[in-house]
Order: C-alpha cells, then structure tokens, then sequence
C-alpha cells in the first residue's frame, strides 16, 4: 500500500465543537497536502467520520452525549481492561483512577505476586514498582482485575533468530543473512490445481536453505471468500485470523491415495489438468474444482477410522475456540445467502445474521453442522499445511524460515469484519488522500481495528490477529506499517479525497508486537515506504523493527543517481523491488511504464510531448545512472559501457542482485521474479483486471527451478556475496552480457 504524501498538522484556529469532539477522537481536522497546503476537513466529513465511530453529533443533543461519553472513555476514573508497559519502568496511572494509600497486587505470568501500595504526590499520577518480567501480567486493585502488557523492550531480530537457531556464543554477530520472496499462488508443481500450494512453498524454503537462504516471505495467506472467488487479492481478504484453503495440497495430511481418490469422486481430474497447464491462474474454475476435491476428502475422512488424526482435529477445533467457529459458521453462512437472495456482505443480510451471536446464526449452525465442519476441516488442512512449510524452512537450516505478511485491513464484507463487528470500523474504508501520483486520493475498501474499540475491549482483536500472524511463521511484514500510528478513513460511498486521518496508540501496539514477537521467537518488519513522517524510522528501530528499503528508492543523497551499498540503512530489509513496483528486468526495459500507458494510467502532458516517450527518456538516463553505480560500489569493471541494446536479455539482473547483497542489512529479500529474470510485476497498483494482478504462474516447477542452472546460479551468487565481508572491484563470475 502506498503512504500519503502528508504531514500531521496542529489546527493554529480554534476548532469548533465538532472539530473538538473530533480531535479528542483522534481525527486530525487538519493536514498537509502534497502541494505543502493545509487542507482543512470539512464538519460535514468530521460528522461522518464521528457517527461511523459511534459518537454521532448531528444535533446538539447528540454531540453533548458523545462528548460526555468519550470524556467518560478518556477520563481515567475507570482504568482500561488492558495497559501496556516496558519492563523495568515504572508504570503509571491516571490520578483519578487510585488513590494514595491503596493496595495493590501485581499477578505474574510466571505464578509470582508482587503487593504493594500506592504512593504518590498530590494530583499526580500514581506508580506502579517497575516490572523485569515481560509477559501479560494481572493487576489487582480491590475489585479491579486489569491486564499489563508488560513488553520487552524491542522486538525479537534476525541475530535473536540465528543464535536461537545455532545456540551461538551470545557476544557473536550474526552473519549477514538472506532470503528469497515468493508469491505462494504463483508457484508450480504437477497436480496443484492451478494454483501454488502448501507443499510447493515447503520445498521452495527447503531447498533455498540447501543454498545458504535463511528466510522465504510469502504473500498473505489470509483466508478469503470460498463462495466468491473472484476476489482474489490476497490483500482484501475475509479474514487476517484464517488461511487462504486454496492453497491447500489434498495430499498433505491424509495421502495421495486419499486424495487420488477424492479427485475421482469430485469428477475433475481432466479440470486439474487443464489448469495445471495455463499460464495465468483461473481463480473462479481454480477455487470450484479445489472445494469439489476438499469436499470428497471431508467424506471420506468422516468414513475412516484414524483415532490418531481425528484426534489432532479435534484438538485443533479446540484451540481455535469461538474465532474459528465463526469463520466456518460465516462460510457456510455466506454462501447459503449467496445461494438464496444473491447477497454476499452480512451487513445487507437479515437483522439477526448480522450478529455472530444471535439465535439465528446458532439455529443455522445446528441445521448446516456437516457445512460447518467442513470448513473448520478445511482450515485444519491449511494450518498444517502451513506449519509443515515453517518446518521444512527450519529443519533445512533456515534461522528464520517463512515471514508471513500482513495485510493493513480486510474486506469489511469478510468473516472478520463480521466476527469482531464491536473492534472493527464500520461503514469506512481505509485508504490515501490525493497525492503528486494519485490526485483523487484512494479508497481501498478495506476495513480495520476501531481505536476506539482498542481501548474499551483491550485490544483483544489486535492481540488475536498478531498472534495468528505469528503462529505460522518466523517472522511478520506488516504491510503499510504507518497505519499504527493513523490511517485515512473514508465514508464508504464518497470520494476518497472526503476522509480524514484518524490517529492510533502507536506506542501501545509496538509495545503488543515487541511482546508477541518474543513469545513466537520471530522477527518484524514493518512497510515503511513513501512519505514516512519524521522521527517515525527512528521509532521502528528503537524497537527492532526492521524498515524495509528497495533498490528504485534509494537515490543518492546530493544529486542524481543511486545510493552505495554501503551508504543504506543498516536495521532494515533490503530488496531489489516489492509485488507492486517494477523488477529489474521491467525497470530496465521499461515493462512498467508501458503496462501503465496501457491501462489508462498516464496522464498527458501539457507541453504536447508523448508522456510514455519522456518516460522512457527518464529511464534511459536512470539506467546509465544505476550502471554507474554498479561501478563505483566495483560490481561492474570501470570500463565496461552500460548496453545501447535496451533488452530482457541485457537487463542487468545479476549486477542489481550483486548491489542490494552487498548493503549492510541484516536480512536482504530476493524477490523470484529477479531472481530468474522476469520482466512482469505480480501487482500494478491502481488496476483491477486490466492487468492480470494475483494471477502470474511461474514457466516452470519448483523442483525444476532447483535444476535450472542460470537460478541456482544466482543464489550461489548471492550467497557468496552476502558471506563476503569485503566488496572488492571484480565484476561477479556470473555478470549479465552488456554491448
């Protein structure tokens, strides 16, 4: 997701009563454009904003509720159900809500109690002793029960993992490490289905570590909408807490015979092959003949009698609780109204389906139980699937293994919308207001977590969804990481330029995800690309978040031209490019600005000149400048010409590869696409179907890549480079061709 080319903004007029309301709710009434303008939100979109937030102020009457009721929320005469903190700092509260005096107890996760009591100056907040032990700790203060998020003070990092992993001497570095990004629905293996599963991912990450690969980031697997499968985009998907059963390998946990036998029994094995063989995934045909399959699979496992892995699924149901009795109850739920009226968003659907708790939904549960069931088999399947990845990555020597990535919302028409309604926003969507790229704003339809709700429910929701995150996986990405400290809502129905930025508790969700990052023993990474606010990096890495930075974007500090390796940042991902920006060879050839021109994306210039013409002009004389610096960091001999002949086959993939390796980040990312040269992105932002975004399969299988000489090639490269601790002037042996 792109970040807005804005800044926050203190209102220097005194705002009215709606703007106060506004403000004390979090909402910036006022912001900083792209031009360097203050734009001013209108009261007509605060009242909007602050209805869909539950503080409707369409009288008088209402605004003095809802300023009464916040000021009740924010007064700190009742403490909230959860407080976070750090270890070894004292932990304030409000003055209101205790008194001098008091006693309290303290409840340690370990089993230990800490009693104390309440002391402090008049007026001034009241301390509690400093706390050493991270961990979800209770207060206790008389009838009071509250929750201390008490979090270390950064998160878990790439040297965390490589000692944990080698049981290294602690005083020891980790060498610098690297990995390879893949899109798990492009990758190929015979008999998938159409699609990249499971069992692809798992020999992709076991095999990459066999060369020296420490981490494999995947594109979300969040669950999405098995009765509507043209929505696809693994970043708009139903659920952050479930997994995508597309992906799922039939074969995985119950064998090949069983599966062998379910495709006979579903009567699509000559479909399975048809979409074996097409180059661009059909999800619709893809996502029909996968359920058909998982269906005859669910029959017969209800059939056998293997106490051992009916066992594993009970326990499983177990432990997902009420939030997986929810997603398989919105599955079926869905499709049954789907089926019946034609409506896919539940908050179209009668009064008494909308709530998860209703009589209704428990009557159609009762009725639909073996529908239920399936879907709670199939993310049985999906979760152990999944997991058998991570071990694969381990058992192979990985450090880190799979970095999961996390979208910055969900669909607000998806299961998770519908399980969390209290915790998420309703009737907004997230996106970006108008920018230099983009000036009519955007509006992703995407909803996420109400801080409002954060507050008053503990941040329950968030702590669920970072958790399910972790579980899976080394590591997380968290797509458009600004959004922790404020997102730009958007009143479903207008235009994308009618929002508002809406601020978070930033310190409080980096204190949960230091907390849950320790406690699965896994790295973060958060998307900071685009206008990043001040002192915000710095933010990131006071807390072991890794940035992440990306070859396009690193341009040199005085002039044009590109960075050296050695003058990046050091506690960030490094990267030649991400699913939604260019590869080398794209970049090179100019692949992206052409596919934009196609598509309607490229405005006319005023001055009568072929904007696509000046644009590839512009590449031209960003090529000669990145061959430069291949140069100067001694990639490439001084005296070896950049290509006249603009071509795939003179893209210089292995130089660019060879660059990004030799940057100082702990852990560089090598997307597939580079890695074997291709000249299409996964994703061009701003698109639907003009281009084929969340379809592209790789030529070749997973197992064959292993066998391709010029990919192994790369990562011997790479390994070699990233083991290397002195640049020298050589040229790498396997340098691309230039004229």
């Amino acid at each position: 997701m792109s970040t807005p080319n804005s800044t926050h903004v203190t209102p220097d007029i005194t705002p009215s009563a709606i703007e106060a309301l506004a403000l004390k709710a979090g909402f910036e009434v006022e912001w900083l454009n792209a031009h360097k303008t203050i734009v001013r939100v209108p009261e007509a979109t605060l009242k909007v904003l602050l209805e869909r937030l539950g503080l409707p102020c369409n009288d008088a009457a209402q605004l003095k509720q809802s300023t009464a009721t916040l000021d009740a929320e924010l007064s700190g005469r009742k403490l909230p159900p959860l407080m976070t903190a750090e270890v070894d700092h004292g932990i304030s509260l409000p003055v209101t809500a205790v008194k001098a005096g008091v006693r309290y107890r303290i409840e340690l996760e370990s089993g230990a109690v800490i009693d104390g009591r309440f002391t402090s100056p008049r007026g001034q907040a009241a301390l509690l002793s400093p706390i050493s032990e991270p961990g979800y700790h209770t207060l206790v203060i008389n009838d009071q029960r509250i929750t201390l998020a008490v979090a270390p003070p950064r998160c878990f990092t790439v040297d965390d993992a490589w000692h944990a992993s080698t049981r290294g001497v602690a005083s020891e570095s980790a060498p610098p490490a690297w990995g390879v990004a893949a899109q798990v629905y492009g990758l190929r293996r015979d008999g998938d289905g159409g699609a990249g599963d499971f069992t692809a991912l798992a020999t992709l990450a076991a095999e990459s570590a066999k060369r020296g690969a420490d981490a494999v980031a995947i594109s979300p697997m969040h669950a999405m909408f098995s009765a509507e499968p043209r929505k696809f985009s693994p970043y708009s998907p139903s659920s952050r807490l479930f997994l995508n059963i597309a992906h799922i390998d039939p074969a995985s946990v119950l064998g090949a015979e069983a599966a062998q036998a379910a495709i006979e029994k579903a009567g699509v094995a000559d479909e399975i092959a048809e979409l074996d063989a097409l180059p661009l995934i059909d999800w619709p045909r893809v996502l029909t003949a996968k359920l058909a399959v998982l269906r005859a699979l669910f029959e017969g496992f209800n059939e056998q009698d293997d106490a051992a892995l009916q066992h594993d699924f009970a326990r499983f149901i177990k432990r997902g609780g009420r939030a997986l009795e929810d997603h398989a109850r919105f599955e079926a739920l869905q499709a049954e109204q789907l089926a019946t009226s034609g409506e896919g968003h539940w908050r179209n659907w009668a009064h008494d389906l909308r709530d998860p708790r209703s009589a209704a939904v428990e009557e159609f549960a009762a009725a639909h139980q073996q529908e239920v069931n399936f879907f709670l088999f199939t993310q049985w399947l999906a979760a152990k699937g999944l997991s058998h990845a991570q071990k694969a990555a381990r058992d192979a020597g990985m450090s880190i293994g799979l970095i999961a990535d996390l979208a910055v919302g969900c669909d607000s028409a998806g299961s998770h919308a519908w399980s969390y309604r209290d915790e998420m926003l309703t009737s907004v969507s997230v996106g970006a207001p108008p920018d230099l790229y983009n000036q009519a704003g955007q509006s992703w339809g995407l909803t996420t977590f109400s801080p409002r709700a954060m507050r008053t429910q503990g941040f329950s929701a968030f702590i669920d969804m970072l958790r399910a995150a972790f579980s899976v996986a080394g590591g997380i990405r968290i797509d458009h990481i600004l959004g922790l400290r404020r997102l730009w809502l958007v009143p479903d129905g207008e235009s994308a330029k009618n929002g508002a930025y809406l601020r978070y508790p930033l310190d409080d969700l980096l204190r949960l995800i230091a907390l849950e990052s320790w406690r699965h023993k896994a790295i973060v990474i958060g998307e900071d690309l685009g206008t990043v606010p001040p002192g915000f990096r710095e933010r990131l890495q006071e807390r072991g978040l890794l940035g992440i930075r990306v070859l396009w974007f690193e341009g040199a500090e005085t002039g044009p031209g590109f960075k050296a390796p050695a003058d990046w940042d050091r506690n960030v991902v490094a990267t030649t490019t991400t699913h939604d920006l260019a590869t080398v060879t794209g970049w090179w050839t100019g692949d992206d600005i052409r596919w934009r021109s196609k598509i309607g994306q490229t405005a006319a210039r005023t001055d009568g000149r072929d904007a696509v013409e000046v644009a590839l002009q512009e590449r031209g004389e960003d090529r000669a400048l990145l061959w430069k610096a291949f140069q100067e960091a001694g990639i490439v001999p001084p005296g070896v010409p950049v290509a006249t002949e603009v071509s795939a086959r003179t893209a210089p993939v292995d130089e660019a590869l060879a660059f990004v390796a030799a940057t100082p980040a702990p852990l560089c990312i090598f997307p597939l696409e580079d890695l074997l040269a291709l000249p299409e992105m996964p994703n061009l932002p701003g698109s639907i179907d003009e281009h084929p975004n969340w379809r592209r399969r790789l030529a070749t299988s997973v197992a064959g890549l292993f066998t391709d000489d010029a990919f192994t090639g790369r990562l011997r490269a790479v390994d070699q480079a990233r083991r290397t601790p002195a640049r020298t002037n050589a040229a790498p042996s396997n340098a691309s061709p230039t004229d």
